[in-house]
């Protein structure tokens, strides 16, 4: 038998991440026969090591046998030195309905969409990628985007991630920025799984103006798409300075002159009137999550 400890042998780390990609593209019988061909093992040694016949072990790896239970896959792992639990899971796979492994080739191809348009995102190429029409293609895909084939969202049940992007005050207009993250890209997400807003954000509250509703700490999801009307709460970036706030807003008009005055909840704060120009977006507050 080789000597599996030699310098041309891969570490065990490595040998063990490889077993889990293998577990995850292969059926449990080719696995078991390649994780034994890689440690140079007769199907007679590792049956006896593990307590098997070596008919069994070898219709296992032919597929003429359904997944032996977990007591043996462990001790299979074990023998061929493979990641713990990496048979089990996919002795689980095969056990599993046609509907299951549907969804589950649905939620990968799903992520994998995910991960598509943060790269593109993060690597500055989003705006090139909006023009070609691939971010509309996949946020379609998604289900996140209604078009005049599909009006409905085609996946309500995915979990839409929303970028988590510095703080907002909620007082007076102070010094804020979203770090210059392009949009649908920050540090961290929140899921929101009623929301299908690919422009949604959230930011996290800092001070008390708009207390009770709000708490300091609290994450207030905002969304674009949500039209505005007198009282609704919004995150307000003003024109200037790149300074944000979230307030309770009112539309007024002063002759002929729009106004928009942002107003705090708690009276301690007064609030403050903008001209319609000096106020560059206003986007209404659609869920609050709060710790416990």
């Amino acid at each position: 038998m080789p000597d599996h400890h030699t310098h041309t042998e891969p570490p065990d780390d490595e040998r063990r991440t490889e077993s889990s990609r293998d577990a995850h593209r292969d059926s449990l019988g080719s696995v078991v026969r390649l994780l034994r061909k890689r440690s140079g093992l007769s199907l007679a040694e590792v049956a006896a090591r593990v307590g098997c016949a070596k008919s069994y072990l070898s219709a296992i790896e032919t597929g003429k046998r359904p997944a032996p239970g977990r007591d043996l896959l462990a001790r299979l792992e074990a023998c061929l030195d493979a990641e713990a639990g990496v048979l089990g899971r996919l002795a689980d796979r095969e056990r599993a309905p046609d509907s299951v492994l549907e969804e589950l080739a649905e939620a990968r191809a799903d992520a994998a969409m995910l991960a598509r348009l943060r790269t593109l995102a993060a690597s500055g190429g989003l705006d090139a990628a909006h023009k070609s029409g691939v971010v509309q293609k996949l946020l379609t895909e998604l289900g996140g985007v209604p078009t005049e084939d599909a009006p409905g969202i085609a996946r309500a049940d995915l979990p839409f991630e929303v970028p988590l992007i510095n703080k907002v005050t909620a007082g007076y207009p102070t010094e804020f920025t979203d770090l210059g993250y392009p949009a649908r890209v920050a540090d961290d997400y929140v899921r929101c799984p009623d929301l299908r807003d690919p422009d949604a954000f959230a930011a996290r509250v800092v001070g008390d103006s708009m207390a009770p509703d709000y708490r300091e700490g609290d994450i207030v999801v905002f969304s674009p798409l949500r039209d505005i009307a007198d009282g609704d709460d919004c995150f307000a970036r003003l024109a200037t300075g790149d300074e944000s706030t979230f307030k309770r807003v009112y539309f007024e008009r002063a002759g002929e002159r729009e106004r928009i005055r942002l107003q705090p909840i708690n009276s301690r704060y007064a609030p403050k009137t903008y001209d319609r120009e000096e106020v560059a977006g206003l986007y209404r507050a659609v869920q609050v999550m709060r710790a416990v």
